[in-house]
């Protein structure tokens, strides 16, 4: 709990580093800056749906019951999921707005991970929809496994199908990322932040839920 209460420092460390400390990147300029909170947000949305089929993975194999508690995490962590998902596209549509002239393009990443929410929100509205019972339980454990198993072709491989209009000047003909180092350096300390700020808040709602 005190090493993921570092937020407290690496959450307004990052915030310094992306507007102030990282140079803007070539071609995008200061709109660049919402690398740092888009991609960030991405990652840990799929960690979040990562750890909730995890925890049903457990939950479903444990027989003797030890783990029950894992069912209530595993729907949490999927509700931090979608407030990151839905992060990620708020972030992903003011870039589209910025750098295209409009918030919805129909980009194939744009879609896809609308789709993916989409996914998500079914889990809770089949959940919302049965009585409070072990096999409610048991089949939103499964949801949540299938969908995870789904989660990565609507992420990575149907983007990669389609031709997209994510940021070229970021990724070359050659398909290889150039970016500054102290680009990179924020980008990384980024992703640490809200790695941490993912797994303090749902070490907070747990125990609220407890």
């Amino acid at each position: 709990m005190k090493i993921i209460k570092t937020v407290y420092v690496l959450i307004p460390l990052n915030i310094f580093l992306a507007l102030k400390w990282a140079p803007p990147v070539r071609g995008l300029g200061d709109l660049s800056r919402i690398l740092f909170f888009h991609v960030p947000w991405a990652w840990v949305s799929l960690l979040a749906f990562l750890i909730a089929a995890l925890y049903s993975l457990i939950y479903l194999f444990d027989k003797k019951n030890k783990f029950y508690s894992l069912e209530k995490k595993s729907y949490n962590s999927a509700f931090l999921g979608i407030i990151f998902t839905i992060l990620t596209i708020v972030s992903g549509s003011c870039w589209a707005k910025l750098s295209w002239g409009s918030f919805w393009n129909w980009d194939p990443r744009e879609t896809s991970i609308v789709v993916l929410l989409l996914i998500y929100i079914a889990y809770f509205s089949l959940l919302s929809s049965m009585p409070d019972s072990e096999k409610k339980h048991k089949i939103g454990a499964i949801y949540l496994i299938l969908a995870i198993i789904i989660a990565p072709f609507f992420m990575f491989v149907i983007p990669r199908i389609y031709p997209s209009l994510h940021p070229d000047p970021i990724i070359n003909s050659k398909k290889e990322i150039f970016l500054d180092n102290k680009i990179k350096i924020t980008l990384a300390i980024s992703i640490v932040s809200f790695t941490f700020l993912y797994f303090y808040l749902l070490e907070l709602i747990n125990k609220k839920k407890n």
